[in-house]
């Protein structure tokens, strides 16, 4: 029997799409019909939404019923499992436009049948291409395999529908442009190019965010996916034999004989996709970062509810609030490549007594300076995943001396050499920004920094995490008392010597006393932020232009700016990014003609390597004033 009841419209509770099923439909509707997609798919944002047996109908209007019935994996998989009513189905407009509506299914949680059951069938070329050894054949081999003759043609096909979205602009690159790049994202899947296949669809769900102005999301997220879509499928169509640009199809846990892990901190999770839930980081007694964590669809709720939930791991039951301060000998274990454990049905732990910060495997975390810290991080790309570099988890001891806004500003110890009580700030160390790891109002982060601010002069021992976007800016998710120091965070026994920032709420009576010297102090000055006041903020302004108004947008900007772009850069040193921004500008500018004279659509495929060449040589010129920005004394 079907449940008519509307409900609320909300694009979560419409099942996830397979990219080639999507693609599929816009490709099969009439052209005809393709100028009133987008318009469709904006109006069902006031359409009703009403449950079906085993799935979701959407009604767009009189005898125009669309019915969703997802299969196993809570995903639209064949294209069967999407009807409609009228008479024009499949080849119809409301159909299209709901799949077009639905979230873009990750393979990862959504395999395709289709695709895994007709593969190749030998063991290892199976492998690769549904992921169950975790590596393609050229990375596990371990050597450098040129492309195969399918993989460039699928990385061409990539590149063509990445260089018309650049060219296009966000405004222009509705549903029909975002279909091309699932066709050719469906296309790199069978090719077994999974690193290209996730940078689509990841630039195709940053383009629908960007345009429906979902909250949380930032241009400068679509420009750097949307340069790793375009770096990678530009050197893979060129034959690069990189294994790295094939990418890793899944990351497979691997049997780690038995280990033991001591807790570091919670971080609580709140993604903008829809996904919430806390990890626990833990260092393992050889010194590997290792976590565990419990993250599933959910909202800003579920992470808070998290904070001191039971998860699963294998046959225990672990409290993330106790591993957080504690520790667990695990038998069985699996640990990701990125370092995750598992938590399958091997698995056996037990409880033993956590350490302290300042002995055993976690004083490692405090034993380098940070300058030194920060230079190795940002030094170190994963060639798999771009965007974990400078995420790793990084201690230090500061003094706080004031705030601006939400930023606690701080100075970082010098190192206990002669044990005395209270070190002296490093001399001529820059001023650290503590800023929150999450804002969000049912997370303590805000709140708890505010409370640190309140004591100038106070010590805190600090593991967070590096902002590689920000000159000298640490993400701060634990803090602690600095071993002999008096003025010092005053912790519950309980808490055993560390506040998780995002679920423990510090009190007065944690601090210590105010310092009257200390409070009379004026505040030292904050150094100008090395990257937001260098001229290059005109060249991260033309990039972000590209994308969000395309190639005319940035044509017409550089007409206006005349040589308002090149001068400034040159001035300051930054010659190469002068050239670099010119070559893109005039790119931009560039009109073909034909051979009666008349205009015609320029080349996309210069205008999309002149926007790379700019965003590459902007990525690594900001990176090095970040890492300068904790060397170099702060000016002022």
């Amino acid at each position: 029997m079907t449940d008519r009841t509307a409900i609320a419209v909300d694009t979560d509770r419409l099942p996830p799409v397979l990219p080639g099923v999507a693609a599929a439909a816009v490709a099969a509707l009439p052209p005809r019909l393709h100028k009133r997609l987008d318009a469709t798919v904006e109006r069902l944002a006031g359409v009703p939404v009403g449950r079906v047996d085993g799935g979701v109908s959407v009604d767009c209007g009189p005898e125009a019923l669309v019915t969703l019935t997802p299969g196993p994996t809570g995903a639209v998989t064949d294209p069967d499992q999407a009807r409609c009513s009228c008479l024009l189905t499949p080849r119809c407009l409301h159909r299209t436009a709901v799949l077009v509506a639905c979230p873009v299914a990750d393979r990862a949680t959504h395999p395709d049948p289709v695709s895994i059951s007709t593969g190749p069938s030998t063991s290892d070329t199976a492998g690769a291409a549904t992921g169950r050894t975790g590596k393609t054949a050229a990375t596990a081999a371990g050597r450098n395999t040129a492309p195969t003759k399918a993989q460039r043609a699928a990385a061409e096909a990539l590149w063509r529908a990445a260089a018309a979205v650049l060219a296009a602009g966000v405004p222009a690159a509705g549903a029909v442009p975002q279909a091309e790049l699932l066709r050719a994202a469906h296309g790199a899947r069978l090719a077994g190019l999974p690193r290209a296949e996730s940078a689509a669809l990841r630039t195709v769900r940053g383009l629908r965010a960007h345009r429906e102005r979902q909250t949380g999301h930032r241009l400068a997220e679509l420009v750097e996916v949307l340069h790793d879509l375009l770096y990678v499928a530009g050197r893979l169509a060129a034959g690069d034999p990189d294994p790295a640009l094939v990418g890793i199809l899944r990351r497979a846990y691997q049997p780690d004989g038995t280990l033991d892990v001591y807790g570091v901190c919670r971080e609580p999770v709140i993604s903008a996709t829809g996904y919430a839930g806390v990890v626990t980081h833990l260092v393992a007694a050889d010194g590997r970062r290792l976590s565990f964590g419990d993250v599933k669809p959910g909202g800003p709720d579920r992470a808070q509810d998290c904070a001191r939930a039971v998860t699963e791991m294998g046959a225990v039951a672990v409290n993330h609030a106790v591993l957080a301060r504690g520790g667990l000998r695990i038998t069985g274990t699996t640990v990701a490549p990125d370092g995750r454990l598992g938590a399958g049905k091997g698995v056996r732990a037990t409880p033993i007594p956590g350490t302290d910060w300042s002995t055993g495997p976690l004083a490692d975390l405090f034993a380098r300076p940070l300058a030194e810290v920060v230079t190795a991080q940002l030094a170190t790309d994963d060639p798999e995943d771009p965007a974990r570099a400078g995420t790793a988890l990084i201690g230090c001891d500061l003094v706080v001396v004031g705030a601006v806004g939400d930023q606690v500003l701080a100075r970082e110890l010098a190192p206990d050499t002669d044990g005395g009580p209270d070190r002296a700030p490093v001399p001529d160390g820059p001023v650290i920004r503590l800023v929150p790891a999450n804002s969000h109002p049912v997370l303590a982060h805000v709140a708890n920094l505010r409370r640190l601010a309140s004591r100038p002069g106070l010590r805190i021992r600090v593991v967070g995490r590096l902002d590689p976007d920000r000159a000298s800016t640490l993400h701060p998710l634990v803090v602690g008392p600095v071993p002999g120091a008096a003025g010092t965070l005053r912790l519950p026994p309980n808490w055993h010597g560390r506040a998780d920032l995002g679920y423990d709420e510090l009190q007065g009576g944690h601090l210590p006393p105010r310092d009257p010297a200390a409070m009379a102090e004026p505040v030292l000055a904050v150094g100008a932020d090395t990257v937001a006041e260098s001229p290059l903020w005109r060249v991260r302004r033309l990039v972000e232009l590209a994308v969000s108004g395309g190639r005319r947008a940035v044509a017409e900007a550089a007409r206006g700016d005349g040589a308002g772009l090149a001068g400034p850069l040159r001035r300051a040193g930054f010659t190469t990014a002068a050239v670099v921004a010119t070559a893109l500008a005039d790119e931009a500018d560039r009109c073909g003609r034909d051979v009666f004279g008349r205009r015609t659509d320029p080349d996309s495929d210069r205008y999309a390597w002149a926007w790379l060449a700019v965003t590459a040589h902007l990525a690594a010129a900001e990176r090095e004033l970040i890492r300068s920005s904790w060397t170099v004394p702060p000016a002022g």
